[in-house]
Parts: C-alpha cells; structure tokens; sequence
C-alpha cells in the first residue's frame, strides 16, 4: 500500500467537483488547496474538515472531526485511511439553455393561446461546497459543469413555461410585445429561479433571454395578428366608424345573396335587413358628425384675452371671468375661405373645396384660395409658393432646393416653372428670355 504524499486537485475547469483518486494518505502528507477551491475529507459518507486555499501538511491538529472519528495515532507518519473531495468555486457563464417543444401561452391582451419558444444562456457558481456536495453530488467522482447545466435545464425550462406567463399576464403585455422586454423578462425570471438553485448551493449570477420567437405561419399566430390589426383599428376611427364599416360590409354581402337566391323572400329580408342596418348606422354617423361640427366650432370660436376660454357667440362678457368682450368679434364665422372657382365658403382647415372639390391653394401671407397656376396672390400681390417638378411639393418662391425630395430649383424658368436644359436662352413653354435666369 503506497501512501500519498502530496495531494492537490487534478481535474481541468470544466469539473466541479473532483474526488482525489487514492484513500490512503499519512500524517505528513501535503494538501494543496488552490485559489477558488475548497477541499473536503469525507469518512464513511460523512463530510468532516472542510480546507480553504492553501498548502496544509496534514496532522491530527488540522483535522480534528476525521481524527476523533478514526482516533488516528499521535505523531509519526501514521497511515489512515479518508477521501478528499474538491470543489470548484469559479463562475462559468455561457450555458445555454433553450425549449425542446413550444410554450402554449396565452396572449394577455387577445386571449389566443399561441406556441412560444425560448432560448438563452445562464451563469452560476457555487456559493455553498458542502450543501452541494451533500445534496448533488452524491458518489458521482466527477461532476462537471455539463451535468450541473443537464441536471438544471429542466428545472429552468420547466418554471420558464409558467414565469413567462405570469409575467405577460401581470403587466399586460401581449406575446407579440415580447421581444421589446427580453432584459425585464431575464431580471424576473433570475429572481424566480434563484431559489431552486440555493437549494443545491448553487448562485445564479446572470440569466438571459437571447431570442423569444413564435412561428409567424401557425394559424394562432395569424389570428392573434389580425386581432391586433382590428384593434389599432378600433383605436384610430373609433368604435362607432369601424362597426359603420362592418355593417357595410354585412349589406354587401346580403345584397349578393340576395342575387343570387332569386326569390322575393331573400330579397325582402335583405331590404328588411338593410333598412333597419341603415337606419340606425345612419344615427350613429349623424351623432358622429354632430360631435365633429361641435368641435370645429369650438375650435374656431374666439378666446378670451384674460383666461383664453371659448368665447360664446354676441357674449359682451366672458362666461369664466367676467372680463368685457365687446370689442371682440365673436360672431367670427368658421366658412372663411371663398373658392376662387365656384365661390363657396369653407373652412381655413380644409385641403379641398367640399362643393366642386377644388384644391384649396392659399397665399402663404394671407390664406386667399389662388388658382394653381398663380403665380402672386389675387389679394394681397404676395409671390405664391411653386411646385416641384420632381415630387410637386410646395415650395417657397426663390428656394433653390425641394425641401421634400432635394430636387435642384435653378434649372427652372422664373415665370412657368417649366425645367430648362443647361445652356438654354430661352424658356421652351413660355418664351421667356433666360439670360437673367
């Protein structure tokens, strides 16, 4: 029996846990602890003196549990008999970590249930040698760190599936938001899983979600984006308009029915259908436009001067604070803009004229409608804006560049804004000599 004369840790930084080969140590013999290490001696499945780093020559003195329970004779280089376990304190942070089949998860704010996948990576140590070595470790000589990323990935998939929807569900996010929150995701899922692992002595130092993905062609996946879609929009037309538009879309679709059925009796409930359909989307689009006409004229009455509150029609006060107001014209009137084609009046917020449909081209000094042609305003002589011959945006008189597209201006005639080829005298739409251009 060949006794041990030094004994220090053999295994790479891949091995967690390493059992020293050989039981048969003296006193006398050597122990090398290494730094980010910690050994152990173990008798008879009991983990007695526990050595920080350090070079140790062991004696009955530095080992107190070990001698009491095998009362190792005192001084020389008596044999006894003990393994020596060693525990790797480093970090190691790329393990990966991903589902093997998707995440049934129902979305927070649609109620579709839709199939997820995660993937990420996490880091650990070990925070606690002997609960480790107690609880995991077993009589496994070598654990690695691959058996400690095969033992916990199934623990860190199994609480994945439930913390991923807790968390969606608790704030309201809904599946399609998720990539927007990987970094809140990976805090809350730490502090969850945290605690499976210190039951083993085992810290997690960071937990990341690299991709959470779901399959853009699975039909749940498709229903849940329409669902979206139909309520952004909900959101922009509001409620009353998108069911007008539903209810059109109902009409139409009786309306075909109805030819092609062929008898007086599909075509009378289609009428029936349409008239009491028509009849009460038509309510609602009067109220709609009530409510917009009621805004436009509050947004067009006169404020008062002291408190900026509307102003009501031919008030001589103001109804806030009382301040005079009769040297203010409240009857100011929202039909302010004449068409310069057909005379009607509209308001100084419209792009067209609502009676023929005209565009409304107006003076950049004093918002007379101009025709489009004009090239100084018929009100005020105020030099009109022109367009570009690229994008046919608006475009201040003397600009040299297109503020839209960035299209040059100087190869432009003055007085029709017809382009001109370099070199040209004159301009070929009008006549007008270039040499001034």
């Amino acid at each position: 029996m060949a006794l041990i004369d030094v004994v220090k840790f053999q295994g790479n930084d891949e091995d967690f846990c390493w059992k020293f080969p050989s039981n048969d140590l003296r006193l006398g013999t050597q122990l090398v602890v290494k730094t980010a290490q910690t050994a152990f001696f173990v008798k008879g499945g009991k983990i007695l003196d526990k050595f920080e780093s350090g070079t140790y020559t062991l004696k009955s003195g530095n080992i107190p549990l070990l001698n009491k329970l095998i009362n190792i004779p005192f001084g020389g280089d008596s044999p006894f008999q003990a393994e020596v376990w060693f525990v790797n304190l480093i970090t190691k942070l790329d393990n990966k970590w991903g589902t093997i089949t998707p995440i049934q998860i129902e979305d927070a704010k649609y109620g579709i249930v839709v199939p997820v996948r995660a993937f990420g990576q996490f880091g650990f140590k070990i925070s606690n040698s002997r609960k480790f070595l107690e609880v995991l470790v077993g009589t496994i000589k070598i654990y690695t760190a691959n058996k400690i990323v095969e033992y916990f990935n199934g623990k860190v998939i199994s609480s994945i599936t439930s913390l991923i929807g807790d968390k969606l569900i608790k704030d309201k996010i809904s599946v399609l938001q998720i990539p927007s929150f990987l970094d809140e995701m990976s805090v809350f899922c730490q502090e969850k899983i945290q605690g499976e692992f210190e039951k083993f002595g085992i810290e997690i130092v960071n937990f990341y979600f690299m991709s959470i993905n779901i399959p853009e062609s699975d039909p749940s996946v498709i229903e849940l984006k329409e669902a979206k879609a139909k309520a952004m929009k909900i959101n922009i037309i509001g409620k009353d308009v998108y069911q007008f538009d539903k209810s059109t879309d109902v009409l139409q679709a009786a309306a075909e029915n109805e030819g092609n059925s062929g008898n007086l009796m599909g075509a009378g409930m289609g009428l029936g259908m349409g008239l009491g359909v028509g009849g009460a989307m038509g309510g609602q689009m009067a109220n709609i436009g009530d409510q917009m006409n009621t805004n436009l004229n509050q947004q067009n009455l006169p404020k008062c001067s002291k408190c900026n509150a509307t102003l009501q029609p031919n008030s001589k006060f103001c109804n806030s604070c009382g301040e005079p107001i009769e040297q203010i014209n409240t009857t100011t009137q929202i039909n302010n803009i004449k068409c310069d084609k057909c005379g009607f009046k509209f308001p100084e917020t419209s792009k067209f004229c609502p009676e023929c449909g005209d565009v409304y081209n107006p003076c950049p000094k004093c918002g007379v409608d101009n025709q489009a042609e004009a090239k100084v305003c018929i009100e005020c002589g105020a030099e009109m804006p022109i367009r570009c011959p690229k994008c046919d945006a608006k475009i201040e008189a003397g600009a040299k560049f297109c503020p839209e597209c960035g299209n040059t201006l100087q190869n432009m005639c003055s007085n029709c804004n017809a382009s001109l080829k370099l070199g040209a005298k004159f301009c070929p739409e009008c006549g007008k000599k270039l040499e001034d251009e």
